[in-house]
């Protein structure tokens, strides 16, 4: 009888849009290869040979998400921040197709106003914000959820962007972080919701002008929320079906 064989790696592709380190010297320093590669460098660190990682970029043809990238990935994580507006449209819909097919989908920081969040929520997804360089502290609400495995409770953020309620989302299905500021803000920063047959994340740390994605524990975050979202089987997306006269007597008992 033959071993069994290992699962496949989980296949995650890492995006953002790639613009700010190449136009500001001092976010450069800070991310050689970009958000995208600071993300995806904990991914791989925490995940090691259980996931295969790739990164995608908004000036790539198709933003690099087209369709054969997508049908090759199982967790998509998005970060997006001065250029919600150039996303495609038509990458847009792919993208959420894909999502209500359950591809997983991780949305990091001011990634809340791309325009896929903001479509897959239905609302603003709006929030109070100031950039002061303010502590964050991100304690843990769900100490027994997989996004919060292995973290501590709370993350110390020394400098970080401030964000604040009201945040204009759904109420989450299940709330795994909420951060205080030092000014006195409090936010939903580890939010999880299903669309479809997907699941989706948002965790609100991490931005261009502090080396937060190079934190050991955001990266614990982010990674575990990549193995959390990944799907049991991605499919079709539902649609419309019309059913004739009499297809339960004869249809009774086959595939769904």
């Amino acid at each position: 009888m033959s071993p069994p064989q290992p699962p496949a790696p989980l296949r995650v592709t890492v995006w953002s849009e790639g613009r700010h380190e190449r136009r500001d010297p001092e976010i450069a320093q800070r991310y050689p290869r970009g958000m995208h590669g600071a993300i995806a460098e904990g991914v791989t660190e925490h995940l090691g040979e259980r996931a295969r990682v790739r990164t995608a970029t908004l000036d790539e043809p198709e933003h690099g998400l087209t369709e054969a990238v997508l049908a090759e990935t199982d967790v998509l994580t998005w970060w997006g921040q001065a250029a919600h507006k150039e996303v495609a449209d038509e990458v847009v819909t792919r993208v959420q197709r894909r999502v209500l097919a359950g591809m997983g989908l991780i949305v990091l920081h001011s990634g809340h106003w791309s325009k896929i969040f903001t479509r897959l929520m239905g609302t603003t997804c709006t929030l109070r914000w100031r950039n002061a360089a303010e502590r964050e502290l991100v304690w843990t609400v769900a100490p027994g959820h997989p996004i919060a495995a292995g973290v501590t409770h709370p993350i110390v953020i020394e400098e970080q962007e401030t964000y604040g309620e009201f945040f204009d989302i759904p109420t989450p299905e299940e709330l795994v972080f909420v951060s205080s500021f030092a000014g006195g803000e409090v936010f939903r920063s580890g939010c999880a919701f299903r669309r479809g047959n997907g699941r989706i994340f948002y965790f609100s740390p991490g931005d261009q002008d502090y080396p937060v994605y190079h934190h050991p524990q955001v990266r614990r975050v982010i990674a575990n929320a990549v193995a959390w979202a990944a799907p049991e089987r991605v499919g079709a997306v539902p649609r419309l079906t019309h059913s004739a006269a009499g297809w339960f007597e004869t249809a009774a008992g086959g595939p769904a």
